[in-house]
């Protein structure tokens, strides 16, 4: 069970993996009042600019877990959050050293949320905490009504209420939280290969017109000390290639950074972005 994080923290750990998110999270954990940020960072991966943000970045390769927890355990880190992604092309390229693999060996379903329970699990052991980041970054979790972008159709409405449907089956089924959808039928289902793929994929299917409509949820219960789900200037860049209509995300549950880059692009490809409510698909008007 996740443990909600005091604010206050005196230092905090970070597992850093890609894109902006561990950036903004450094910088907001500073202003709400965290001293000391000790930052693991993802050989590959990781922005080498957390550097400027944090007092300690240590580099490590994807699996090298005995690094890891003796990284922050030699700088007095008893709490710690993990934020950005890893790309798949590297978890093929795992490496892992002997504490990695015996965790491995011991999982009887390999998927993101074993794989990182587990983890989770060993840090305990070593007096380090997972928490949650989601305390820090609430102001950047869009609530019911928020939209951007032109207004939707009836039709692109129905839409966003089916895939929220589908996008929530598929999560219960740890399989992913993205679906692309257009006049109820599912053209794409995210999986391993992603957020983008996915939605590149979906844009391809909706054909030369485009106008597909993309929704992205949480899953029943989600963990977000492991992901929290998210958009970004990058995934409306994604969007507007293929030609996606409509971008949909659960409200309270998802992560919207850089807003206004974001609000440029929606409103420069006639992208419309919207939230959905938790409880019966509610979509603003």
């Amino acid at each position: 069970m996740a443990i909600e994080p005091d604010i206050r923290l005196e230092t905090l750990g970070l597992i850093a993996g890609n894109r902006s998110l561990p950036l903004i999270f450094a910088r907001q954990a500073r202003r709400m009042g965290v001293r000391r940020l000790v930052a693991v960072a993802i050989e590959g991966e990781t922005n080498p600019e957390l550097a400027s943000l944090v007092d300690d970045l240590v580099w490590i390769k994807v699996g090298q877990l005995t690094r890891l927890i003796k990284a922050f355990a030699e700088r007095g880190v008893t709490r710690c959050v993990m934020l950005g992604q890893v790309a798949p092309r590297n978890l093929f390229d795992l490496r892992p050293d002997w504490r990695a693999l015996a965790l491995l060996l011991r999982l009887k379903v390999n998927n993101a949320h074993s794989i990182f329970g587990a983890i989770a699990d060993e840090l305990a052991g070593s007096g380090i905490v997972l928490v949650p980041a989601v305390p820090w970054l609430r102001a950047f979790m869009p609530s019911e009504g928020f939209r951007l972008g032109p207004k939707l159709s009836n039709a692109q409405r129905q839409d966003v209420q089916f895939g929220f449907t589908i996008a929530k089956g598929v999560a219960r089924l740890e399989i992913g939280q993205t679906v692309v959808v257009k006049k109820g039928a599912v053209l794409a289902v995210e999986g391993f290969e992603g957020t983008d793929a996915c939605l590149s994929r979906g844009g391809e299917l909706a054909g030369k017109s485009g106008g597909a409509v993309a929704i992205k949820v949480a899953k029943e219960n989600h963990d977000f000390r492991f992901d929290i789900p998210c958009i970004g200037p990058h995934t409306l860049q994604t969007c507007a290639t293929a030609k996606i209509a409509v971008l949909a995300f659960e409200a309270g549950q998802t992560l919207l950074l850089e807003q206004e880059p974001v609000e440029q692009l929606a409103r420069r490809h006639k992208i419309s972005i919207t939230t959905v409510g938790p409880q019966e698909a509610e979509i603003p008007a």
